[in-house]
């Protein structure tokens, strides 16, 4: 991917805290020289030293099969809120652009025994459940439900290169910076208020 030094972002630990909260993703990997990709939720775990991107997808997806079948690396897309910018929001004339904020992370896949599956599933449930009225975790789930495992393949990709873009106006002066962030609160458009969320809790100007 290719980053302006001013839109780079290095620390592993803000981009991990991307990962979790952008975790519906794009995983690409190669068949007879084709890109295919699919779209699904992943998730960031750790095991010992080494960070992976982990999830599953549907059995009869054939993508699974290129996993480690000669793949030199396999790349996982993560993607923020993501808006047009106008010119027009700037005090001195200039061109339009688009902010957004993505992740792309390369390593090598693997499938994950049932087992593996089965403790991610359950972290998985964890994550998005919990908080709920009427939590549907794993352990609650009865035998025939979770013989649905069979249906699908977990998988774990261990992360060997991490990249990060975040266009967020970094380049343009305070008073410019602050009024994108008005302007994009005054756009019809979820996206739009969701970056300028973004944009106000960095606070590149003191």
């Amino acid at each position: 991917m290719f980053i302006p030094k001013y839109f780079q972002v290095t620390d592993f630990d803000e981009i991990s805290e991307f990962i979790r909260m952008n975790s519906f993703g794009t995983i690409v990997t190669t068949e007879n020289g084709k890109p295919i990709a699919t779209h699904i939720p992943m998730d960031l775990i750790k095991n010992g030293d080494d960070d992976y991107i982990a999830g599953h997808m549907a059995y009869a997806n054939p993508q699974w099969k290129t996993f480690g079948a000669g793949q030199d690396s396999t790349l996982v897309m993560f993607q923020g809120p993501h808006a047009y910018i106008s010119s027009s929001w700037y005090n001195h004339e200039n061109v339009p652009t688009w902010n957004y904020q993505s992740v792309h992370v390369y390593g090598t896949a693997s499938v994950m025994s049932e087992q593996e599956l089965e403790d991610y599933l359950t972290l998985l449930l964890k994550k998005y459940e919990s908080h709920r009225e009427n939590p549907v975790l794993w352990e609650k789930l009865s035998s025939e439900t979770k013989k649905q495992i069979k249906g699908t393949i977990g998988f774990k990709i261990k992360i060997e290169e991490v990249q990060a873009s975040y266009k967020l106006s970094q380049n343009r002066n305070e008073e410019d910076y602050h009024n994108i962030i008005k302007k994009l609160n005054e756009e019809e458009d979820l996206n739009s208020i969701q970056l300028a969320v973004v944009m106000k809790n960095r606070k590149p100007f003191s």
